[in-house]
């Protein structure tokens, strides 16, 4: 399959097995959790490229999410995708209103302080519960919480840059 990158939205990641039908445990970077199984057909990067693959059903399983996937039947077959992403194309997800991001928009972004001071470039995100967090790599690595107006100030994707009230020594 083609390199889609560029046109996928992460939208989670398989992170184990579940019960002896071939059901997967996934970690969900939607909001809430479960969302992940309102979208049909998954994208999975494999160590052969994006496949799409067929949701059968999913549920919330406590703090996780699981899901039965067409052609994995059985756990043998499915732990071939544990630690493989799961993403959609962009034009099958809801718009975004214009204060909202998914995160592969923030990655490669380069952060600035108020002072004009450049802290790196966005590697990644993380969830923590009670916030996001940026992974900002520059001189070395920082951890910059995702905080609307209070720490994140404003994010430009076409200049590829977000604004923060952030000291540089954090």
């Amino acid at each position: 399959m083609q390199d889609l990158s560029e046109d996928i939205v992460l939208l989670g990641q398989v992170s184990g097995l579940f019960g002896v039908k071939g059901w997967v445990k996934v970690f969900s970077y939607t909001e809430p959790r479960e969302n992940i199984v309102q979208y049909s057909p998954w994208l999975v990067k494999t160590d052969k490229g994006w496949k799409q693959i067929k949701l059968n059903q999913g549920k919330r399983q406590g703090k996780s999410v699981i899901a039965s996937l067409q052609g994995y039947d059985d756990p043998d077959s499915a732990s071939t995708l544990i630690g493989c992403d799961i993403g959609m194309r962009r034009e099958q997800l809801p718009a975004l209103t214009d204060d909202e991001f998914y995160w592969n928009d923030l990655v490669g972004l380069t952060v600035i302080n108020q002072d004009g001071i450049e802290l790196g470039q966005v590697q990644r995100l993380i969830e923590t519960g009670s916030n996001d967090v940026l992974v900002v790599q520059g001189d070395r690595e920082r951890l910059v919480p995702y905080i609307k107006e209070q720490v994140i100030k404003h994010i430009d994707l076409e200049q590829k840059l977000i604004r923060v009230d952030w000291d540089p020594e954090f």
